[in-house]
């Protein structure tokens, strides 16, 4: 089982591969050409027309379903955006960085039609990060239960809120720090209490229960459900299609965002180690930028790219790109690829492939093997080998 579709071979042609997706043509779309290290290709616009596109995933059926933050989930369906939005979803708490936010279907779509949900939850006086699941037949979502409810304490920001399925079936969600200030004893903060869930990468069953062998189930005073902590505001999450680690790339202040591979009960230092400074006058945040027992990213960027979504590249249309690390920038609205070594695990070069193409907010290899971005003000974008 993997997280994402992942294309079994290499299309004769695009155009055929576009027929089977169930989107537009090539050539019915204008394309814009750019050159990288690795490979020339093309962007082309395959959805338009929504709001603030947060997450993208596809059907069995070639349907490519998108969130849209405000609380609406669409549906692509042969190239065409279709104009109602999927019945069925749970009112969300849109308001700051609030909404709708990521959609997976059940490695086992096709025999359970199982789809999973995450989005932030209005409460009686806050909101918090929860992931829902129904059944998703005739355009519409019945059946809806809860699975997950985060424990946190905050403002209207900062929920993480992405989910994947790792290869051994196990569900994880990121869950941000809400925005509580690091101030005072740094060890004190939300993201360093285990009592908590916030600054947490969470590790369930597919049904929402906790795996035994879960590094903190039965450790007094912590919380079963988090599988690691002190991380300031995760948005993206993706399974390495050879290794079969957990990466997830973290939002830092100004400067600081990471590239982290999780691990078992480890500590990501969020806000007592890091790279980044306060917004404003740029005052430091940290005591320092390494401490005994925490751990350090695997990549950082200074000054910060605001990521967003993550993807590790596994197809055959870009060879090239091959196990590369696809990050999403909000800000310079662009698209980072980062090169890894051949064990996988370490960083050793960065591109930026895109800059001012939007605001990205997640990255997904496509059942064609094609890369594509969601963005805030073009919407879903493709990219293609230049041919």
């Amino acid at each position: 089982m993997i997280t994402r579709p992942r294309p079994t071979r290499l299309f004769a042609s695009l155009a055929l591969a576009s027929a089977i997706a169930g989107l537009a043509p090539l050539s019915s779309l204008a394309q814009d050409h750019y050159s990288s290290a690795a490979h020339d290709f093309d962007v082309t616009t395959v959805a338009e027309g929504l709001e603030v596109p947060w997450s993208m995933t596809w059907l069995p059926n070639g349907d490519m379903l998108v969130t849209e933050r405000p609380g609406r989930l669409r549906i692509v369906r042969n190239g065409t955006l279709l104009a109602a939005p999927v019945e069925g979803v749970p009112a969300v708490h849109a308001v700051g960085q609030g909404g709708l936010f990521d959609v997976l279907p059940h490695p086992e779509f096709e025999s359970n039609k199982l789809v999973y949900l995450s989005f932030s939850k209005p409460l009686t006086d806050e909101s918090t990060t929860t992931v829902v699941r129904g059944t998703f037949e005739n355009d519409r979502l019945s059946n809806v239960e809860t699975i997950f409810q985060a424990s946190t304490e905050g403002r209207n920001g900062h929920y993480g809120g992405r989910i994947a399925f790792d290869n051994a079936g196990y569900l994880f969600i990121t869950i941000g720090d809400r925005q509580a200030p690091p101030a005072g004893d740094l060890m004190a903060h939300p993201a360093q209490d285990l009592s908590n869930h916030n600054g947490t990468v969470i590790r369930l069953n597919d049904d929402g229960t906790v795996p035994s062998d879960n590094p903190f189930v039965g450790q007094r005073g912590a919380l079963p459900e988090i599988y690691s902590y002190g991380h300031r505001n995760p948005q993206g999450i993706d399974i390495h299609p050879v290794t079969g680690d957990v990466w997830t790339d973290e939002h830092g202040p100004q400067g600081g965002d990471e590239l982290n591979i999780e691990e078992a009960g480890k500590n990501y230092g969020w806000p007592v180690i890091g790279y980044g400074v306060n917004y404003g006058p740029g005052l430091p945040i940290h005591s320092s930028q390494s401490s005994e027992g925490m751990e350090q990213p695997r990549h950082f960027w200074v000054p910060s790219i605001a990521t967003a979504g993550l993807m590790i590249y596994g197809g055959d249309l870009f060879p090239n790109w091959k196990g590369d690390i696809f990050v999403g920038g909000l800000r310079g609205q662009q698209l980072a690829r980062v090169d890894l070594a051949d064990d996988g695990k370490r960083a050793m070069m960065e591109e930026t492939l895109l800059n001012g193409i939007g605001r990205i907010r997640d990255i997904h290899e496509g059942p064609d093997g094609a890369v594509y971005i969601a963005t805030e003000n073009r919407g879903v974008l493709r990219l293609t080998p230049s041919e």
